[in-house]
């Protein structure tokens, strides 16, 4: 969100920040943020009177309320804020809304469809989807609102490192996202099982966030199953994370299901080659020829790391190379920036819709 906020200020829109919780720093990058307390204690709802009295101020001079993400009280507010005014509502579901994700935890989602998260699906004048597979979801719910469809920016860091002369047998196999069921780190754990004899001179790591309490589950999994030189690293802060991704020599992500996955995007942009489930929108993997878009089966993943794990390094650093590009080419923020910008004077303007805008 920052990231995005700043591009649409540089192109002179005026943007404000509104969100429950910490945030990132973004001081000096063009934009207000507001930080609101929650009203209660933590919760999953993230309930906040402050940010509702905030958005409903807001709302009287706002041309738009852009929300991102389901299932909190602060994704149920912004319609309630804007009745009466002439601010209009945009909503980016980030996922929310695929197969998947629809079934987990689903009693509180129905709590919440019917609360008001469907009334303001309806009600918005636009909806957001990162991709086309998104898109389809978006549709299969029989919501008619138009949908921009623009992919997530990445930035680009600097170019990677060149190899040191560590140590040739030790290479790196890593996972970077939050440790949730949905990112199909068990299927990971038993295809390693099936390919650690074989390639003694890689390790795994694991590497992001507990949510839920789902690493203990997969720790427990892990020790089960007999797995060797794997290593669960925890959350890690953006200047070790880079590091983290300089380290390594090849990312995996067996999800089930995402709306983008900014994990790959991250690890392409820093020259990582890419072994992704068909449950992220990443066909572009293999016409571009920087990674692997397979099954997220145990059997799938096995045998794409029987032939990943094999290739020597510098084969590997030309698919990560190529990866990069790709990245460069085609989703830098300031890309996105620009369409989601062009997508709010659409709004506001109306004539013919960007192209990446789909009408029901």
């Amino acid at each position: 969100m920052p990231s995005l906020c700043a591009h649409l200020a540089s192109l002179g829109d005026e943007v404000a920040l509104h969100a429950v919780g910490p945030v990132p720093d973004s001081q000096g990058r063009g934009f207000e943020i507001q930080v609101h307390p929650e009203s209660m204690l933590p919760s999953p709802l993230r309930m906040s009177g402050t940010m509702k009295s905030s958005l409903r101020a807001a709302a009287q001079s706002a041309d738009f309320l852009h929300s991102h993400g389901l299932w909190q009280m602060p994704n149920i507010y912004p319609a309630q804020c804007l009745r009466g005014t002439r601010c209009r509502l945009v909503i980016s579901p980030r996922g929310t809304l695929d197969r998947w994700a629809l079934r987990h935890h689903a009693w509180r989602k129905k709590v919440m469809w019917h609360l008001g998260q469907q009334a303001n699906l309806v009600a918005a004048s636009c909806l957001h989807a990162t991709a086309e597979l998104e898109h389809a979801f978006i549709r299969e719910l029989g919501l008619k609102a138009p949908v921009a469809v623009i992919p997530n920016g990445v930035d680009i860091p600097p170019p990677r490192p060149l190899p040191t002369s560590g140590d040739p047998r030790h290479k790196r196999l890593l996972f970077l996202a939050r440790i949730h069921p949905k990112k199909g780190v068990d299927i990971l754990l038993r295809s390693w099982r099936n390919v650690q004899e074989r390639f003694t001179d890689w390790e795994l790591h694991i590497v992001g966030p507990d949510d839920g309490g789902h690493l203990q589950n997969l720790q427990q999994l892990a020790a089960s199953l007999g797995t060797q030189r794997v290593t669960f690293v925890g959350f890690l802060p953006e200047e070790e994370k880079t590091a983290c991704l300089h380290a390594a020599h090849l990312y995996i992500l067996p999800t089930h299901t995402e709306n983008w996955a900014v994990s790959v995007a991250e690890a392409l942009a820093h020259g990582l080659p890419a072994i992704v489930s068909t449950g992220a929108p990443w066909s572009g993997l293999e016409s571009h020829r920087c990674g692997w878009w397979i099954d997220n089966s145990v059997e799938a993943v096995t045998e794409c790391l029987f032939s990943a794990l094999a290739r020597p390094p510098d084969e590997l650093r030309s698919l990560g190379a190529r990866g990069r590009e790709w990245m460069s080419e085609e989703f830098p923020w300031s890309k996105v920036g620009r369409m989601t910008h062009e997508t709010y004077r659409w709004l506001l303007e109306g004539g013919t819709p960007p192209p990446w805008v789909r009408l029901n």
